[in-house]
């Protein structure tokens, strides 16, 4: 007897969930679908797809796969990640009312604000560390709870067994970022989730060469509106571009595993170097959230955070001495990237939100590619000779 798709380990699943061959020719890698319209059968008689922005069979290959890595039953695949959230925002309506957690990606935030104000949805940044706040927080028109976890770019943790029943006692949608781990390592609809986001630009496709976002949830009618404002607001994700992160989408078990082993390595390296000061891994037991980690997580992946001795010129000193680690916004692809989050992703945050929260002028945060581990902390050690 043949296994079922929740049967299938998560390996098998991300080259084969929603990518059988094809029909038409028995194309074993799915097509590239680069059609705007799709012919009726007769009059009044269409066919399962009619026209791209309303369904392509490449990018429904891509969102069946999405569903099934993240134990969900709907996938929704959109042109970019800020797509994905605006779509999701869209939901929302005058005289609502949204919690989100204040330590989150800086592009998130500039969406937030500004689309939330000019529709007249109010919006309450909070420590959702804290449970009691977010209790406190919850309104009478509170609709739905906002969360990454880990965050963006401090590795702040959000207990989302936690949230999740809060929220679920309030009639509350939850809503979670799930970037920073993919699915390989955090399924937040296994924990009481009721949406899960990605910025598939980053470990989903893991390859630097495309931008996208994917949005996964398992309740009917929240899956019912999502497409309905995903082809009502023409959102949604290119065939060339669900074909590329099908592509990679192939091989995220063995890059997640590869990319969070350099990763501690570095972080263990780093919070015993003399010029650090911090190090913020999740996958460190100086973390304060390290046991939280070990319940909801199964690795860290490669993205984290560390402070130098010194202030914002101490920081732009190694910047500007690392030769393999690029200095380039974004994260999750197979070479190592390293940023300055005060200056490049979260300048649109404003300076007091920025402090408030803890993102200072001397934190970088590293994305740690797949290259030797030796090499790369090689990399990192004559560039701190600098500072």
């Amino acid at each position: 007897m043949s296994k079922t798709k929740q049967q299938l380990h998560f390996e098998t699943l991300a080259i084969h969930a929603g990518q059988g061959p094809d029909p038409a020719y028995g194309a074993v890698m799915t097509p590239i679908y680069q059609t705007s319209t799709f012919a009726f059968k007769g009059v009044n008689q269409p066919g399962p797809f009619d026209y791209s922005r309303s369904g392509n069979p490449t990018r429904k290959a891509l969102e069946d796969c999405l569903a099934a890595l993240e134990g969900g039953a709907y996938g929704f695949a959109f042109a970019t990640g800020q797509a994905a959230e605006a779509t999701l925002l869209s939901l929302y309506a005058p005289g609502d009312h949204l919690i989100v957690h204040d330590d989150l990606y800086g592009g998130s935030y500039r969406l937030i604000v500004s689309q939330l104000q000019e529709k007249g949805i109010a919006v309450d940044f909070v420590n959702l560390r804290d449970l009691d706040a977010f209790t406190a927080a919850i309104r009478l028109n509170t609709r739905a709870v906002w969360v990454e976890t880990p965050t963006n770019p401090l590795m702040n943790l959000i207990d989302l067994a936690a949230i999740s029943a809060i929220a679920k006692v309030h009639g509350l949608t939850t809503i979670c970022d799930n970037t920073f781990l993919s699915p390989y390592f955090q399924r937040p609809l296994d924990f009481g989730i009721d949406v899960v986001l990605h910025s598939t630009t980053k470990y989903i496709n893991g390859h630097s060469d495309v931008v996208g976002g994917g949005v996964i949830t398992r309740d009917p009618a929240l899956a019912e509106r999502i497409g309905f404002y995903q082809n009502t607001m023409g959102t949604c994700a290119g065939p060339q571009d669900c074909f590329l992160v099908l592509r990679g989408i192939k091989t995220l078990a063995l890059r997640m595993e590869a990319h969070h082993r350099n990763a501690l390595a570095i972080a263990h390296w780093l919070e015993a170097h003399p010029k650090v000061a911090q190090v913020l891994h999740p996958g460190l037991e100086s973390h304060p959230q390290h046991e939280l980690a070990r319940r909801q997580m199964s690795g860290c992946g490669g993205t984290f955070s560390f402070r130098v001795n010194g202030g914002q010129e101490e920081a732009f000193r190694l910047l500007s001495a690392v030769k393999l680690f690029t200095l380039a916004e974004s994260l999750g692809g197979v070479e190592s990237l390293i940023e300055h989050p005060w200056t490049m992703t979260h300048v649109s945050m404003p300076e007091e939100v920025r402090r408030s929260v803890g993102i200072t002028e001397n934190l970088i945060r590293i994305s740690v590619g797949i290259e030797h581990q030796d090499d790369l902390l090689d990399d990192l050690a004559q560039a701190f000779q600098q500072v």
